[in-house]
């Protein structure tokens, strides 16, 4: 294909962009766009109470802030995207708020799961399923089968999840199989480890993303973000958009990485 060719077929692309302008995607290098990004979504209930709405009231709008988050990241080039849907603290919550949180998350997989599949979007799932209503494991079981023959992006939802219950749960695996000789506590490392985790088959991400202002990470990806960058917005989750995501990827891509003594790309 000559550079003609190439631009002319770049230039259709843009044209086609559903969320962002010829101008925003020049803002971009196309070569160091995030791999794996995470996305604490987070000031659903503080969005409510803004607009004098009950707390649950702001969890569909935030669903649906996702919903168009995960097509404009696939639009970027973003590969996975990993978003914090249900902490394993969250149980804490009155019991009604949270199984009328799951119910909403329940209605919302089940009426996208086609959209899913025309989008090309594999879906995935992290955390701790056993605490879950049984229709709604039922349901994240088949939209990952219906779903696995799709490669152009991955969706992974962390639903009953919290990085110290993973890392707790890969450690009694990891025990087992010592138990049992299957592995040999000498040769354990970093990289055998992380196969023990519910995050083995992604890479690790590069940006994470936090709206509503906060600075924690909330002991989400505490493994796996040793080295990723952290971006926090002011805006809460409901009203993120697009543009949040386009403007968290230009910040991405103005800093160097660094690990240890060294940079990488």
């Amino acid at each position: 294909m000559t550079n003609c060719e190439t631009e002319e077929q770049e230039t259709k692309e843009h044209a086609k962009s559903q969320f962002f302008s010829q101008n925003d995607l020049a803002t971009i290098d196309k070569d160091k766009i995030p791999h794996h990004v995470a996305i604490i979504p987070d000031g659903n209930r503080r969005w409510a109470k803004d607009l004098k709405k009950e707390s649950l009231e702001g969890y569909p709008f935030g669903i649906e802030s996702g919903i168009t988050c995960i097509r404009a990241a696939k639009e970027l080039g973003i590969k996975v995207l990993t978003v914090y849907t249900f902490s394993t603290e969250n149980w804490g919550r009155p019991k009604a708020e949270v199984l009328t949180y799951l119910k909403i998350v329940e209605g919302y997989l089940r009426k996208y799961q086609q959209k899913l599949i025309d989008y090309g979007i594999r879906f995935n799932v992290i955390g701790n399923l056993e605490l879950l209503p049984s229709p709604l494991v039922h349901l994240i079981n088949e939209s990952k089968e219906v779903t696995k023959h799709c490669t152009d992006f991955d969706l992974v939802l962390a639903v009953n999840y919290g990085s110290r219950d993973e890392i707790c749960r890969a450690v009694r695996k990891i025990v087992n199989d010592c138990l049992t000789q299957k592995i040999s506590p000498d040769t354990l490392t970093e990289e055998s480890i992380a196969h023990y985790l519910d995050t083995s088959r992604w890479p690790d991400p590069d940006l994470l993303i936090r709206t509503s202002g906060e600075k924690r990470v909330s002991n989400f990806l505490l493994w796996q973000s040793s080295y990723t960058e952290l971006y926090t917005d002011e805006v809460l989750w409901p009203d993120f958009t697009p543009s949040h995501l386009l403007s968290a990827v230009c910040d991405y891509q103005s800093r160097q990485r660094r690990r240890g003594g060294g940079t990488y790309n």
